[in-house]
């Protein structure tokens, strides 16, 4: 949940790492701060708002035009101002960090013995002082930053800076999103391209295990075995609209009425065909999807609720025994590997270090059949996927998944239509009809919003706010309970006792120990 922006240029950075902040403030945070180099390193935190940050930056007149900046959700210690990033070492070196750092007690050990004093509870601090003692050693920052990323083990995302390296930004990856913002006289570096919108569109997105070094006039990348490689350079088609929030009164309330136009984009290649094609999956799906005998979905979350309503129609339809699996879980047991079963993950950013461990253990076990179901065609997860689906759900800031969900079970009722048709199971007539229903759709959802202003009368009917969300929980036990006597409707229900907790947590929590 945490964020990262980072920046090299000719002019000052502070508004540029601000801003990116704000577009990421969405992924929930309990802290934030950021380090510039002018002169020497300046670093300002603050527990609380990116706001509180900006109003601080503006007292103190920060500035300086290389910096880094970071939005903490708390996993190793509190959510105080000396757990905030960025983290510091000796001679001016920051670093910002998402993920988790698995072996930082080891290495805290060793650094302590060295002379290094820790001052947060945090698993970065260890980060920072370990890239300080390989940069002591010699070789320059960035191949201080290469040589203790080989020593890091877990999952994470990093950018660094030095005020002994003043025109240099380094960034890391491993297991958690990174990218890169290229500009002309500047480049940026990120965890999100939402946070670059403001400043470029010209994305590189970082692969496992890459360290890359950015300066005003260009950026160099080194891939996992320290061979200097180039990455595509896109064009991401985001437009800084599309992460407003607009007329809306939130971001949950935007995106449950951008259903209809993300469904009608996901299904924008079947809406005018006469019949459904294996090759919406990709050139080589009907050759693959023919020897399918089984299909095993990986998912987290509300993503995996969308396999699991997918069963029942991959089941019924298509009559491929189906099997939906929780990603996090599936890679710590025993599994018989099927060479003829299709591994369909599904993940809306396509980043989920879940899913994509979940993907890369089935292909160990030589179950190379795979399909990803995602949002994003520059992921990992997509890369990784012999076949392909874009769900085109376009950003989901909300932390409650909406749109994509629905254009995630869009895409899986596609793949069971395609599964049915190969093994003869969809009848022409069928198939038709099933095109129909699909091109119906996006207007049928659009007519199901237009129920708002009734639907938003329901509270006043109780007298008491604290009776609001006891009977949003009662009709929420009550609708599983009824939803599991029409089965394929009970994986719909099964998120609905998150969403109060998402959009609501403080009296969520409340309810919760007041009826246990």
């Amino acid at each position: 949940m945490c964020g990262i922006v980072g920046a090299v240029a000719r002019r000052n950075v502070v508004p540029i790492l601000l801003e990116g902040l704000r577009k990421l403030e969405y992924r929930g945070y309990d802290s934030a701060g950021l380090a510039v180099v002018n002169g020497g390193m300046h670093r300002l935190r603050s527990v609380g708002r990116v706001a509180a940050l900006a109003e601080m930056a503006e007292q103190a007149k920060v500035h300086g035009s290389l910096g880094i900046a970071h939005t903490r959700w708390a996993t190793h210690g509190a959510p105080t101002e000396r757990n905030a990033h960025p983290h510091v070492s000796e001679d001016g070196l920051a670093v910002v960090h998402n993920g988790i750092i698995e072996n930082h007690e080891q290495i805290r050990e060793r650094l302590s013995a060295a002379g290094y004093k820790f001052v947060s509870d945090t698993d970065t601090e260890v980060v920072a002082h370990l890239i300080h003692l390989n940069l002591r050693r010699g070789g320059g920052l960035f191949a201080a930053v290469r040589k203790s990323a080989v020593e890091l083990q877990g999952a994470y995302a990093i950018a660094v800076l030095s005020e002994k390296h003043p025109g240099t930004l380094v960034a890391a990856r491993k297991g958690a999103p990174l990218l890169l913002g290229l500009g002309k006289g500047e480049n940026f570096v990120a965890s999100d391209a939402s946070a670059l919108l403001q400043v470029t569109k010209r994305i590189v997105y970082l692969e496992e295990g890459d360290v890359a070094e950015l300066k005003v006039d260009g950026h160099h990348v080194f891939d996992a075995h320290g061979r200097e490689t180039d990455r595509a350079i896109h064009e991401s088609k985001l437009s800084a609209d599309a992460v407003e929030l607009g007329p809306y009164r939130h971001y949950m309330q935007k995106e449950i009425f951008e259903q209809p136009g993300a469904v009608a984009n996901t299904l924008e290649m079947v809406t005018g065909a006469q019949s459904i094609a294996p090759q919406l999956f990709g050139v080589e799906a009907e050759t693959m999807m023919k020897r399918v005998n089984a299909v095993t979905l990986l998912a987290c979350g509300t993503s995996h609720h969308a396999g699991l309503v997918a069963r029942y129609w991959i089941e019924a339809i298509a009559g491929i025994p189906c099997s939906v699996e929780i990603a996090s879980e599936y890679r710590y047991r025993e599994s018989v590997p099927n060479p003829d079963a299709l591994i369909v993950t599904v993940s809306q950013s396509g980043e989920t270090a879940d899913t994509i461990a979940a993907l890369q253990y089935a292909k160990s076990l030589g179950q190379n059949l795979s399909l990803a179901i995602c949002n994003v065609a520059e992921s990992t997860l997509i890369r990784l996927a012999s076949l392909k689906f874009l769900t085109r759900a376009g950003p989901e800031i909300g932390v409650a998944s909406t749109k994509a969900f629905t254009t995630q079970l869009a895409a899986l009722f596609l793949l069971t239509l395609v599964l049915a048709k190969l093994r003869g199971r969809l009848s022409a007539e069928q198939e038709k009809q099933h095109l129909h229903a699909l091109r119906h759709l996006p207007s049928a959802l659009q007519q199901v919003l237009t129920l708002e202003p009734e639907v938003t009368k329901w509270p006043n009917a109780f007298p008491a706010s604290s009776m609001r969300f006891f009977s949003v929980a009662a009709c929420t036990t009550r609708s599983r309970w009824k939803a599991r006597s029409n089965s394929r409707r009970y994986p719909t229900s099964m998120p609905r006792p998150i969403r109060p907790e998402n959009s609501s947590m403080a009296r969520w929590r409340w309810w919760t120990r007041t009826c246990r």
